[in-house]
């Protein structure tokens, strides 16, 4: 109900789905943009597919699943492997892959990857997770600025948003 009154407002919606239950309600639910990537068990191919399909966008923020398992992963059944795993099922599949590292300096987030540095990480774990190095450093520039209608940035060119029009 709630991803039918967004759309009906024209607004897009977005869940975080950290479990792969998670990935499958926000799936059914069909909302527009997945976070996270599930780090307890594996998505299988048709629900691989049905993100393609629904043409869902995926911000996996690798960074904060690598942080979460490095810090629970003795005390929860979750395994960053799965999420590595998971991403690149979405990528070979076709799946619109979007940088994000979910950087954060609250106390009470269960992670805290940093401002800055944390994207530069995300894009070395697009990679490992068998993104191309150009669809990586994309999926943080042009095609994160496409997706989400920002047609001023993305890229470098002449007429489009630079530092001086952002202070």
């Amino acid at each position: 109900a709630l991803v039918e009154a967004a759309h009906a407002q024209g607004l897009r919606t977005i869940a975080h789905a950290s479990t792969r239950d998670a990935v499958l309600l926000a799936q059914a639910a069909g909302v527009d943009v997945l976070t996270h990537a599930p780090v307890d068990r594996q998505l299988a191919d048709s629900a691989v597919q049905d993100t393609r399909t629904s043409g869902q966008i995926v911000v996996p923020t690798l960074t904060m699943m690598e942080a979460i398992a490095d810090r629970l992963g003795g005390i929860a059944p979750i395994s960053y492997d799965v999420a590595r795993s998971t991403v690149g099922q979405w990528y070979r599949a076709g799946v619109t892959i979007l940088a994000g590292t979910d950087a954060n300096q609250a106390p009470s987030a269960p992670a805290s990857p940093p401002y800055g540095t944390s994207l530069h990480h995300e894009l070395e774990l697009l990679v490992d997770a068998g993104m191309s190095a150009v669809d990586a450093v994309r999926s943080a520039t042009s095609a994160a600025a496409q997706r989400f209608g920002l047609a001023d940035r993305g890229v470098v060119a002449p007429g489009k948003r630079d530092r001086k029009s952002v202070v």
